[in-house]
């Protein structure tokens, strides 16, 4: 199986979020924006990877805003799928979008060909608002949520992504009981990130930007958060989080289907709109090119990735982190965060909040591990 990830739009977008990363990236690299991918590009690389592997293929579409680019470049996709599909693989496609005045066609579009789509909504319309907004600065919750409505008309596969920033973690079960009032089921949150140029100041106890969140809070929030999953739970009612469900697959020894809670990073293919390819999204940067996919093989990039040592680097941790009694299911976290430089390795800058929460929940997740392996 192959991961891609496409950015059709590149780092375009309709929405000005304050904590956006890619923007962030954006800045750190010589060209900012790559544009709109052409139909040739998007034509090489479907048709590269779809040779390439062996036993199936899952292409994701971001941002920026990957919608800016129009539908017809999406139907163009499936149709290149069906194309150069001659093995008869297993073709899962998904995308991360903003939702900002999506309509009915998008909705008929995703359901139809079975989209996995990420809706990014951040609680609650005060927290949301708070950072993400259009171009124009105008508040987003209602233009998102009238998305919402229109995705469940019809019966569009949708998660929701939740940003963590300093206002999430003031109204954890607010932001909770909200998503439950709208059924909102699978649900993921991220920690918010300072920029690069910040070197990620959430290891201090003075966040680098006005929306960051100090690792104590992190702690907190998702503290606060596993309780009430927890108790959602015990009643049968409780919706998926994706953090949490890893860590319980995890204790049940399987590995995490989010590479940041595998602790080390996987082999994906992150393609910028003018086909260059790099090793993570988080890692969109000059320094990490491995090839073009509208000159190179799958094959040239993979021997690059490895040139680079960008997965074998991403092991890099702490004896202390190692030798920690949580370190079997947290792993060390996300490379991304992993920015604390100490002699003998890199540490999270959000240790202290992972080693609140765990110390607070392994009990009751080993509980669960132990409970779901005797079925």
């Amino acid at each position: 199986m192959i991961n891609l990830l496409i950015k059709p739009s590149s780092s375009l977008c309709n929405l000005r979020c304050r904590y956006c990363f890619y923007a962030d990236e954006a800045k750190n690299r010589q060209q900012a924006s790559y544009g709109f991918m052409t139909e040739e590009t998007l034509e090489q690389v479907i048709k590269k990877a779809l040779e390439y592997s062996a036993d199936g293929c899952t292409i994701a579409y971001q941002g920026g805003e990957p919608t800016l680019i129009g539908i017809d470049f999406f139907r163009k996709s499936i149709e290149f799928q069906k194309k150069y599909n001659k093995k008869g693989i297993p073709v899962h496609n998904a995308i991360q979008t903003n939702g900002y005045r999506l309509g009915k066609e998008w909705a008929e579009f995703f359901a139809e060909n079975h989209f996995l789509v990420g809706l990014s909504l951040d609680g609650t319309k005060d927290i949301h608002n708070a950072y993400r907004k259009n171009a124009s600065g105008e508040d987003t919750f209602f233009d998102i949520m009238d998305t919402k409505s229109i995705f469940d008309k019809y019966q569009v596969d949708y998660n929701i992504l939740t940003v963590v920033n300093n206002k999430t973690v003031k109204k954890t079960g607010k932001i909770y009981e909200f998503y439950r009032k709208y059924k909102l089921n699978y649900l993921q949150f991220i920690p918010c990130m300072d920029p690069f140029a910040e070197g990620i100041k959430i290891n201090g106890n003075e966040p680098g930007e006005e929306f960051s969140l100090s690792k104590q809070d992190y702690g907190r929030f998702m503290m606060e958060l596993f309780d009430l999953w927890y108790e959602d739970l015990k009643q049968g009612r409780q919706p998926y989080i994706r953090t949490f469900e890893n860590y319980i697959a995890i204790l049940m020894g399987m590995p995490a289907e989010a590479c940041d809670q595998n602790g080390y990073c996987g082999i994906q293919y992150v393609i910028e709109a003018d086909g260059e390819v790099y090793p993570c999204d988080f890692y969109v940067l000059d320094n990490l090119k491995l090839g073009n996919l509208n000159t190179c093989t799958m094959e040239e990039i993979d021997r690059k990735r490895s040139k680079l040592r960008f997965v074998e680097d991403s092991r890099n941790q702490t004896e202390e982190c190692k030798n920690c009694r949580f370190h079997p299911v947290c792993r060390g976290g996300c490379y991304r965060y992993r920015t604390v430089p100490e002699t003998d390795g890199m540490k999270n800058c959000l240790c202290e909040g992972y080693r609140m929460f765990f110390d607070y929940t392994l009990g009751r997740m080993q509980e669960i591990a132990e409970t779901l392996l005797l079925k």
